[in-house]
């Protein structure tokens, strides 16, 4: 049986969230590090964990977080109660201050649009997500660029082409971008699919 990620050694935090100059492939793993919780754990290519996600009171809660390796809130991500077709807010934590600031809004009618924070107010969308496979994969297009690759998520598989099972998932994101947003925005999308 193949193990989701092979190697196992002491983490390290990426310098910065953008992706270097070649675009960046992570893991994810829809399963916590806590032990009884929902959430998942994401590894870069080095097989370190990276981000995590650990949902303590229940699958789909209306408050979930997504932090580093270290415990570090990076985003908190919440759901709006009284929005007909559902709607989320991102906001990006300051380490420093421990404040938070909003950062984008996800709104799903039909499809699946995200803001960014200067946006919001004229509620235009900066990226679109688009389902490929079901539920298990899609892709993160730049609206502003006529649906330019951002990211895109799809499920594991072994370099022979053997499928892992259904909650481990391959993300690359495209160079020149906010990793932990990209996350962020991956997270939303596997509350909203129930899958978080």
């Amino acid at each position: 049986m193949s193990r989701v990620y092979p190697q196992t050694h002491s983490p390290s935090l990426p310098s910065s969230d953008l992706t270097p100059l070649k675009a960046e492939s992570f893991t994810i793993w829809m399963k916590s590090l806590v032990f009884n919780t929902h959430g998942c754990t994401v590894y870069n290519s080095k097989g370190e964990i990276v981000y995590r996600v650990d949902n303590y009171d229940n699958k789909c809660g209306q408050e979930v977080y997504l932090m580093d390796i270290r415990g570090k809130v990076l985003f908190s991500l919440l759901r709006k109660k009284l929005r007909l077709f559902g709607c989320w807010d991102g906001y990006k934590w300051d380490a420093c201050s421990a404040q938070k600031q909003l950062q984008f809004r996800v709104r799903k009618h039909r499809s699946v649009f995200v803001s960014l924070c200067d946006d919001i107010a004229r509620s235009e969308c900066r990226y679109k997500i688009v389902r490929m496979d079901g539920k298990l994969g899609f892709k993160i297009g730049n609206a502003d660029e006529e649906g330019a690759l951002v990211a895109e998520i799809k499920q594991k598989q072994t370099t022979t082409g053997i499928k892992f099972g259904s909650d481990v998932f391959t993300l690359t994101v495209q160079p020149h971008v906010d990793q932990s947003l990209i996350m962020a925005i991956v997270m939303v999308y596997g509350l909203i699919n129930n899958q978080i």
